[in-house]
């Protein structure tokens, strides 16, 4: 008895632990935020007649007051994840909600303003909304695909292996420049001080170091290493397979770097726009009970 309730235990929890948050409880979530969005357009093509439907109708009121709840519940998602507790609201529920029903959000305020909109806090408010949602879209996109691609690029290493490689090539490459003319071991030199965390965040958002001392370094002694116009063409040839080896180790680095901002950096415009918006919000629900 007590091996087929641990099997029977096993098979509840095995399979759910690798379902994606998109899919949590058979896609709940995204039954329950499509159900609820076809049903407020339903109501609103119902009574879209003379006079037509606005914000401040009782339709309006009523979405108006759904969709700032929905936000306001919405941003309480980084609370949640740093409060974990057991129990049926799980941080992937929590997630999966989060996401299907913040998509409805686009339906709600839509129809609560009854698309009308104009240079003013409520239009501003929809339009940060709006932000948050397509930047919120992003970073669904960018968990679902990047880490994957961070598996693949690092291969067997973790970060910190990757760098203890590209260490000891560059102690193997110390000493591969005594034999050398001083002109090269000055451009390997410069090579050794080159630091794969360095560059601005667009560099390495988009993976692109033009003035790379490593890359100048291959390229120059790669060139020597084919004129064999010196005496010791072996040490060039040495030298450069070990920039060859770098090159690679600080592509690979530099990929890595290259996809964990891609992953992190939609969080550094999406939650300071949340709470932009929580501030637009606040002053257009303020704005709208002065002029009532």
């Amino acid at each position: 008895m007590a091996f087929f309730a641990r099997n029977k235990a096993a098979k509840r929890s095995g399979p759910s632990s690798h379902v994606s948050f998109l899919k949590y409880a058979d896609y709940r979530w995204l039954k329950i935020a499509a159900g609820f969005s076809a049903l407020t357009i339903l109501i609103y093509a119902l009574i879209d007649v003379e006079p037509r439907h606005s914000g401040n109708s009782w339709y309006g009121y009523t979405l108006g007051t759904i969709g700032a709840i929905l936000i306001l519940w919405l941003a309480l998602l980084g609370w949640r994840k740093r409060s974990i507790k057991p129990g049926q609201w799980t941080l992937k529920s929590w997630v999966s909600a989060h996401v299907w029903l913040g998509v409805s959000l686009i339906v709600v305020a839509t129809l609560h303003c009854a698309f009308q909109f104009g240079w003013n806090v409520h239009t501003l408010a929809y339009v940060l909304m709006m932000i948050v949602i397509l930047s919120g879209i992003y970073g669904i996109c960018a968990y679902t695909i990047l880490p994957k691609q961070l598996s693949s690029n690092r291969g067997d290493m973790t970060q910190v292996e990757m760098l203890d490689n590209l260490r000891s090539i560059d102690r193997q490459l110390h000493d591969a420049t005594q034999p050398l003319s001083t002109e090269l071991a000055n451009i390997i030199g410069a090579s050794l001080n080159d630091d794969p965390f360095a560059g601005s965040i667009l560099a390495r958002l988009k993976n692109q170091y033009p003035s790379c001392p490593t890359q100048y370094a291959f390229e120059t002694v790669g060139a020597a290493s084919r004129s064999r116009a010196t005496d010791n063409v072996d040490d060039i040839v040495r030298a450069a397979q070990l920039l060859s080896r770098k090159v690679t180790a600080l592509s690979n680095i530099r990929r890595h770097l290259q996809l964990k901002a891609q992953l992190e950096i939609w969080l550094y415009f999406h939650v300071p726009v949340t709470f932009a918006l929580i501030a637009a919000l606040t002053a257009h629900v303020v704005s709208v009970f002065f002029y009532w």
